[in-house]
């Protein structure tokens, strides 16, 4: 037996072995999944944006109105799309670092998987047929919400008991962050939807928080939170493992992802209370709101700094690995809407951005450029590792599918941010007698334009999905053959040159 022949049965052993040792049929059933509702929350986006653009896409059907399916993609983008990539990542990252296999093993990571699958369907569907809580996010009915708190919980244990049972003495920081964010989201689902069924015929409830203010300061409380617990500190546990794995370096600052970890936790909490500027919120709460949120840039920007200086020593990298693209450009924007956001919250400044599409354009430079590229990065990693491949099938196609991306954003947003001060401007607009100088309808035609330019960079990033999940599918199905086959060819030309 050759040597490269033994090197290549003793990596195929070992790699069996990993596969009895870790738990990893429901991480790479996460992982293809992730990219499935990537995909359909994409595609509802693109559509609703089109609807916006041309109303009478709206077909006059109830069920594809543009109040049923923007919550339909709301939900499928967070809790589908960039849920299943943190069940992913989180039970992957947590057994590596602890060196020890998932606390109630492949049956745990089964149940989490197919009961989290049913929480998103069971939640689709009541988007679409109108069966809601109505309240602010058009939340689910309370049996889903029951549901989401067991599989909830099972996940904590399935987290908490891996890291109890951990080899390794030291609790790495993303974990940190998994857990923080586990911890956080259960609270906040609970303290906003405590509800009782009283009459189950007639669907009455008896709700925890009453109406008015307060519940629209229980819903902020959630809703920033949300923002700030799973698809930051979620994402930042993510960031924290597989850019250092990327790179091959690690951690720029292991200190410094400390003071990040606790800082953003204890600031974050406070801030939902911006939302909700010049409202019948007590002022007192409005400013607390303000300045927690303005505290947040240093940690968000210590963070950003942290990931971005991993790579030092290691930036050719970025040339030869897209998939690093990825993720450094996702912390870029990291730091872009954690300054963006603070800026939003200050009262002058959010009397002019508040209900206007400037907010849009702050919210999807984050879920797109954060969440998404840095998603998309993880997975690029990722499959080839979960399915023992050398590389991904081709790295052409990740470079295309980064620049769709990063254009696809840039389009959005920036056509956001000109239609949204322009909306501000027009309606705070006089005339020399006191009244309005433009009616709403007139506000709505002069956005016309930017909707459309909107759709396009929607449907960009949407075009770089498909593109990913391609070469995924090429990826998991290549042979050795097809694996091997790059490397030959670079081999006979350097014969050649020789």
């Amino acid at each position: 037996m050759s040597a490269s022949t033994a090197d290549a049965a003793w990596t195929r052993s070992r790699s069996r072995a990993a596969e009895t040792e870790y738990v990893e049929g429901p991480v790479k059933a996460f992982a293809v999944i992730t990219l499935f509702w990537g995909i359909v929350g994409f595609l509802v986006g693109v559509v609703i944006a089109s609807q916006l653009a041309w109303p009478a896409l709206n077909l006059d059907l109830e069920w594809t109105t543009f109040g049923r399916l923007r919550p339909l993609h709301t939900s499928a983008v967070i809790f589908a799309f960039g849920g299943n990539a943190l069940f992913c990542t989180s039970l992957y990252i947590v057994q590596r670092t602890s060196r020890a296999r998932l606390f109630g093993g492949d049956d745990m990571g089964w149940f989490l998987f197919w009961g989290y699958q049913f929480v998103i369907v069971a939640a689709a569907l009541g988007y679409v047929l109108g069966i809601t809580q109505g309240k602010e996010y058009a939340e689910p009915e309370w049996y889903v919400d029951l549901w989401l708190t067991v599989v909830w919980v099972a996940y904590l244990i399935a987290f908490g008991g891996t890291l109890i049972r951990r080899e390794e003495p030291h609790i790495y920081v993303a974990n940190w962050f998994f857990l923080a964010f586990i911890i956080t989201v259960a609270v906040l689902h609970l303290g906003n939807n405590v509800s009782i069924p009283v009459d189950l015929a007639a669907g009455g409830f008896s709700y925890s928080a009453p109406a008015g203010v307060q519940g629209a300061m229980i819903q902020w409380w959630y809703g920033h939170n949300a923002v700030g617990f799973f698809l930051t500190a979620g994402f930042l546990g993510m960031m924290y493992y597989i850019i250092p794995k990327q790179a091959e370096r690690p951690v720029y600052s292991y200190r410094l992802s400390i003071v990040h970890f606790w800082s953003l936790i204890f600031l974050y909490i406070w801030a939902g209370p911006h939302h909700l500027h010049y409202t019948a919120l007590p002022d007192w709460v409005q400013t607390l709101g303000m300045v927690f949120s303005v505290m947040l840039w240093m940690p968000s920007w210590g963070g950003m700094i942290n990931g971005i200086m991993t790579l030092s020593g290691a930036w050719d990298k970025l040339r030869t690995n897209p998939g690093l693209r990825f993720s450094v450009t996702a912390v870029g924007f990291y730091g872009m809407s954690t300054f963006e956001g603070p800026v939003m919250s200050i009262k002058a400044v959010n009397s002019l951005s508040h209900y206007t599409d400037w907010t849009i354009g702050h919210v999807h430079s984050g879920a797109l450029g954060w969440n998404g590229l840095v998603t998309f990065g993880a997975l690029y990693w990722l499959v080839p590792v979960l399915w023992r491949k050398s590389r991904m099938y081709s790295t052409a196609l990740i470079s295309w599918h980064f620049w769709l991306a990063t254009l696809g954003i840039v389009l959005y947003i920036t056509a956001m941010w000109v239609s949204g001060i322009m909306q501000g401007l027009m309606w705070r607009a006089y005339d020399e007698l006191g009244f309005l100088q433009y009616s709403f309808v007139e506000t709505v035609a002069a956005m016309h334009p930017y909707y459309v330019i909107r759709m396009l960079g929607g449907l960009m990033y949407l075009s770089g999905a498909c593109l990913m999940a391609w070469n995924v599918f090429k990826t998991i199905t290549m042979t050795e053959a097809e694996e091997a086959m790059p490397a030959r060819q670079a081999a006979g030309s350097a014969v050649a040159a020789g």
